[in-house]
């Protein structure tokens, strides 16, 4: 009778349980493919945190975005030095070093 019911009941499968068996030996396991919700939890919340502060940044006046977005590569540039982007814009690199804190330190404010 106990046999009976535990055919009709879905088996209990392993994550360590094989998959498939590659030519070199190696095998898939059920927890090779099965996403971990938990690191799938930590990618959204990292994108939501990304999203937050890319909006923050075009919130900021002026020079201190064009600083901010040149130095960190956040327009889809690559980023630049505090000297590149002094020459870019025509400024000393210790103003552009206090245009850039003064921006970091207002973005962390309005993080947190």
């Amino acid at each position: 009778m106990s046999f009976r019911r535990q055919k009709k009941e879905p088996s209990t499968l392993s994550m360590q349980e094989p998959i498939e068996t590659g030519r070199e030996g190696g095998c898939l396991t059920v927890l090779d493919v099965v996403p971990d919700s938990f690191v799938l939890d930590e990618s959204l919340e990292h994108l939501e945190e990304q999203e937050r502060l890319r909006q923050l940044v075009f919130q900021l006046e002026g020079r201190q975005r064009q600083v901010v977005l040149l130095r960190y590569g956040l327009g889809g540039q690559p980023p630049l030095t505090q000297n590149q982007v002094a020459q870019l814009l025509g400024i000393s690199r210790s103003y552009i070093s206090r245009i850039e804190k003064a921006a970091v330190e207002k973005l962390r404010q309005q993080l947190h």
